[in-house]
Formats: structure tokens, sequence, C-alpha cells
């Protein structure tokens, strides 16, 4: 199994704001994160309730390196800006 991280963006769109993140994480980590809900709160403001499920092209892939991924995440962690949807999945009580 690949263990190599890479760099990915994360991008929802809305009228009165967008949810952004780059964020780093193994192929498969995204793979099995399309079809899953991720609820992100009222992170846009109040009564602004953020969630929904992750659908193909959501989540792009950013043409770095992985070497550069691993030497950069070791400063910065698997979130490098914005919001990593890895950290939201709705989990089913």
């Amino acid at each position: 199994m690949d263990e190599t991280k890479y760099l990915w963006k994360f991008g929802w769109r809305f009228g009165y704001g967008d949810v952004e993140g780059l964020f780093v994480a193994t192929e498969a980590e995204v793979a099995d994160l399309i079809g899953e809900v991720i609820d992100f709160g009222e992170i846009l403001g109040k009564h602004n309730e953020i969630y929904g499920e992750v659908k193909e092209g959501e989540i792009r892939k950013v043409e770095i390196d992985p070497e550069t991924v691993a030497n950069v995440s070791a400063v910065l962690g698997d979130t490098w800006s914005g919001y990593n949807p890895l950290h939201y999945v709705w989990e089913d009580e």
C-alpha cells in the first residue's frame, strides 16, 4: 500500500462564502473521502450550517513533489491552509 503523501486542494463555493483548504494526505485517504459526508458546522456564520457529501472534482492534487510535501509537513503538519476535510468527516453514532 502506497503511503506517499501529496498536497491536495479542497473547495466548496457558496453565494455567501467559500470553504477552502490545502491539506496533506495519501491518495487512498482522499479516495476514501469521496462520498463521505463532512460537517463543518457554522464556519460561515451563525445559522449557516455547512455540510455535504464530498464529490469527485472537489478535491484536486496539487503538483508538488512528495519529498517537498514531506519536508514542509514536518513543519506545518497536515493542514497547510484553511480547512482539512479529513478532520470533519461526519461519524454516525
